[in-house]
C-alpha cells in the first residue's frame, strides 16, 4: 500500500521534472517529516528520480530506518553539508541541476556542500517546492487539524475558569500548556501568550509574573501540536466589567474577523482577505491600531505559506488552512485580538476553531 509520504515524494518528483531539476536538497525538519515521516532533529534529504536519500548522524539512523520506509538512510560521517556534497558527488549522474534551499542554508553551508560535491554537480536555487505541496492539505491532514482545533477549543474553555484577580500570567500559561498535554498534544505550537491589562497591547507579549486585576483585558493566544499538526486560537476577555469603549473595540475586531473569514475562498488573493479586515477597522477609525498581518498559513509549522497580509497576490487554494486574526492594540490601555483557523475548500470555507467570539466578562 502506498503511504501518504510516498505519494508526496511522487508529487514532488513531478514538480522537479517539470522544472528541469535532477534532484532537490531538503533541509527543513518540517519538510523532511512531510516527505518521509522522519521525526529526528538532524539531517537532510536528497529527492530525485532515483529515490530518496536521508543523510543523518548516528543518533538518528535507526530511528530513520523505522520511521521512513522506502527511504535510503545514509550515515553522516563528517559535517552535514560536507556529507551531502560527498553523496551527491558519488551518486549516479542525474539529468538537470541539483536544487538547493537558498532560503534555509547559510553561505558557509552551501559552500561546504558545493566544495565536497565537486565541479561536475551543477546547482540551482530552488525554494518553495515542498512548501507549496505542504500548503494544500489532503483529507487526512485536515482531519488531524480539526482535532487539533477542537483540542485548542477545549483548552481555551479550561483557561477561562482560572482567570481570577490575583492569578499570574505565568500561572495561566503553565496551566494552558499542561492541559494541552493532558488532552493528547505533544506540546504547544509556540510560546503561549497570556497578557493582562496594558500588556495586552503587545501582540506577542510573553507571560510574566504580573497579577491580574479586576476590570482588566486578558488576551489568550495558544496553539497545540497534535499528531504533528498545529492549531492556533486567540480570544480576549474582561475579568470584571467591560467599559463602553472596550465593548466598541471588541465589536469592531469581531466584525473585522467576520469580514475576513467571509473573504476566504478559493481564488481570492491573500491581500483581498487582509483588506477585508482592514476596511472594517478603518470604518471604526481603528485601523491605525492594527499593527500586524491578518493571518498566516498553518500546518506542520505554526507559520507557513500563504501569508495573509497587505498586498499579497498569492491566491488561496483548496486545502489551504490559514489563521484569521485581526486585532486592535492601544498603547497604555490594552489590546483585543480574535483568531480562528480557517480551511479553504473548493466550494466553501470551514472554520475549525469554535470557541465563543462574543465579548466575555468573567
Amino acid at each position: 500500500m502506498t503511504t501518504p509520504f510516498a505519494q508526496r515524494r511522487r508529487a514532488l518528483r513531478k514538480q522537479l521534472d517539470e522544472a528541469g531539476l535532477g534532484a532537490l536538497v531538503v533541509t527543513q525538519p518540517a519538510s523532511w517529516y512531510y516527505l518521509t515521516g522522519f521525526t529526528g532533529e538532524a539531517g537532510a534529504l536528497v529527492v530525485s528520480a532515483q529515490g530518496t536519500m536521508l543523510v543523518t548522524d548516528g543518533r538518528f539512523t535507526e530511528q530513520a530506518r523505522r520511521e521512513a520506509p522506502g527511504v535510503r538512510v545514509i550515515l553522516q560521517v563528517r559535517g552535514l553539508s560536507t556529507s551531502l556534497g560527498e553523496f551527491l558527488k558519488g551518486a549516479p549522474r542525474r539529468r538537470g541541476k541539483v536544487g538547493f534551499p537558498a532560503g534555509h542554508l547559510t553561505v558557509a553551508q552551501f559552500r561546504a556542500m558545493k566544495r565536497a560535491a565537486g565541479p561536475r554537480v551543477r546547482w540551482a536555487p530552488a525554494d518553495g517546492y515542498v512548501e507549496r505541496l505542504r500548503g494544500r492539505k489532503d483529507a487526512q491532514e485536515l482531519a488531524v487539524m480539526r482535532r487539533a482545533a477542537a483540542l485548542a477549543d477545549n483548552v481555551m474553555a479550561k483557561a477561562l475558569t482560572i482567570l481570577k484577580p490575583g492569578v499570574r500570567e505565568l500561572e495561566v500559561a503553565a496551566e494552558i500548556e499542561y492541559q494541552m498535554r493532558l488532552q493528547g498534544a505533544s506540546g504547544p505550537a509556540f510560546e503561549t501568550i497570556v497578557a493582562f491589562g496594558e500588556r495586552s497591547a503587545f501582540p506577542h507579549a510573553r507571560p510574566t509574573d504580573k497579577r491580574l486585576k479586576k476590570n482588566e483585558l486578558v488576551v489568550l493566544d495558544m496553539g497545540a501540536i497534535l499528531a504533528h499538526y498545529c492549531s492556533d486560537i486567540t480570544r480576549t476577555v474582561v475579568v470584571g466589567k467591560a467599559s463602553p469603549k472596550i465593548r466598541g473595540w471588541h465589536k469592531a475586531v469581531q466584525e473585522a474577523r467576520t469580514a475576513a473569514v467571509a473573504a476566504v475562498r478559493a481564488g481570492a488573493t491573500c491581500g483581498e482577505v487582509d483588506a477585508a479586515a482592514r476596511q472594517v477597522l478603518a470604518g471604526y477609525r481603528l485601523d491605525q491600531y492594527f499593527t500586524h498581518s491578518t493571518g498566516h498559513g498553518l500546518g506542520i509549522e505554526v507559520h507557513e505559506d500563504p501569508r495573509v497580509a497587505k498586498g499579497q497576490k498569492q491566491k488561496l487554494e483548496p486545502g489551504n488552512v490559514v489563521t484569521i486574526e485581526p486585532g486592535v492594540y492601544v498603547p497604555g490601555v490594552g489590546g483585543i485580538r480574535i483568531e480562528d483557523d480557517v480551511a479553504v475548500h473548493s466550494g466553501e470555507t470551514e472554520v475549525l476553531t469554535r470557541s465563543p467570539r462574543d465579548i466575555i466578562e468573567i
